[in-house]
């Protein structure tokens, strides 16, 4: 599906979808205990994948009302080997997450996704496994999906590179819990996308389960049980697809745009806040009642770092294009291995609606300044993100702006342009 953005001024009241990362894990989370109620999940194509998953590894993962909850029959710690093979679609927190499940099953598990998941890099959690005593590889040799699982391990200490992906290190803290030795994590780079593992944790916490940071990494005892207060964990917002929203702001709505939902908390996409309010807009967050209202003024390029923010690149990018001076987004090399090259699809896309973009293997430098923004016929790059940035940049741009591939929201934000329909903004499909 195509979807059409045109020039629009934008005013109004929105709620942040249910955060992805947080319903990945918690479903996760409830699969391994007895189970559990998720509340407010997002119910998406990426957390569907998940959902299967918990299904396929001998639990049950039922949606209830209209996406009020997700009620799960667990697998209580002891995953069974899968009839099928596991299909992760899409998704790349599914496939690391749920890899490190089959590692604990008594048996082969066989995990594949499509063609842009095959071609993400898994390669250190494989290693990692093996060193746990699993068996773990690739069918091509490569480090990629598909993959073949084998345990049941009993836990250890494995050692990994921090700087390719954190959902790494929160894929075997979550299955470590439940072996019996615990597992431990050294790892031996910087951990890039750091806050990931403090939600893991925060969600962890919240089921009842201990996890602590080492000198090299982090730790978790094993043999616990994953029971959350109450049979229940409750979902917060999302700032990674509100990012959109509150960028959308600041860029189109000179009476404000408040968007609700939004409550401090470990994730480190809360950053895009900071940001935008570094660039000029006008930001008031009401914490205390978690809902954030901004409002378009002149926004100047800043310096800013993703190394833990992978996911606001394209949206940081966006504000960069319409802001004076240079936007200089940096520590950006992990950005390349998401659904899509966000580096390189985000340069390839502003430049083509008439921004002056610089990109550099580890670096992304929009000169706003000399930018003047125009519609374009733009490539969705099968990415969720890169297919909201863009409808976001064609609210500004004189003309209209066409986005392929635009029903690949729904794997994060399945109502994002009926939100911003409400907002005001002209969208035709």
């Amino acid at each position: 599906m195509d979807v059409t953005v045109g020039p629009a001024t934008l005013s109004g009241r929105a709620r942040a979808p249910p955060s992805k990362s947080y319903t990945h894990r918690a479903v996760l989370a409830a699969g391994y205990a007895d189970g559990a109620t998720v509340r407010a999940p997002l119910v998406s194509a990426d957390t569907r994948a998940t959902m299967r998953a918990v299904e396929a590894y001998g639990g049950e993962a039922t949606v209830t009302g209209d996406g009020d909850a997700c009620e799960v029959t667990g697998f209580d710690g002891r995953p069974a080997v899968p009839a099928d093979v596991v299909d992760c679609a899409n998704s790349g927190t599914t496939m690391r997450l749920v890899t490190a499940t089959a590692a604990l099953a008594d048996g082969l598990t066989v995990l594949t996704g499509d063609g842009s998941l095959c071609s993400r890099p898994q390669g250190p959690l494989l290693d990692a496994l093996e060193q746990l005593g699993a068996r773990a590889e690739s069918t091509r040799g490569n480090g990629q999906a598909p993959l073949v699982v084998g345990g049941p391990i009993d836990g250890g200490t494995a050692s990994m590179p921090g700087d390719v992906s954190s959902q790494f290190v929160t894929a075997l803290l979550m299955a470590g819990a439940v072996a019996p030795e615990g597992v431990r994590v050294d790892l031996t780079t910087d951990l890039r996308s750091a806050p990931y593992v403090e939600i893991t944790r925060e969600v962890l916490d919240a089921f009842g389960v201990d996890t602590e940071r080492t000198d090299a990494g982090f730790a978790v005892p094993g043999g616990q049980t994953y029971a959350p207060e109450g049979g229940a964990y409750a979902v917060p917002g999302d700032f990674s697809s509100a990012s959109y929203l509150l960028a959308a702001g600041a860029l189109a709505a000179p009476d404000g745009l408040t968007v609700a939902g939004l409550r401090p908390g470990a994730q480190g996409d809360s950053a895009i806040v900071d940001v935008i309010d570094r660039m000029g807009a006008a930001v008031e967050w009401d914490r205390e009642a978690g809902e954030i209202t901004v409002r378009r003024t002149s926004l100047d390029g800043v310096e800013v770092s993703v190394a833990d923010t992978p996911d606001l690149l394209p949206t940081i990018a966006v504000l960069g294009a319409a802001a004076d001076g240079t936007t200089r987004i940096t520590d950006a090399e992990h950005v390349r291995y998401k659904e899509s090259d966000r580096v390189a699809a985000m340069a390839e896309s502003l430049e083509a609606m008439g921004a002056v973009v610089e990109e550099r293997p580890d670096e992304l430098v929009v000169h706003g300044g000399e930018s003047d923004l125009h519609g374009a016929s733009l490539e969705g790059h099968g990415d969720h993100r890169i297919v909201m940035a863009l409808s976001v940049a064609g609210l500004v741009a004189e003309g209209e702006t066409t986005v392929t591939d635009a029903e690949d929201v729904d794997m994060s934000f399945p109502g994002f342009f009926d939100v911003l329909e409400g907002l005001g903004a002209s969208v035709r499909r």
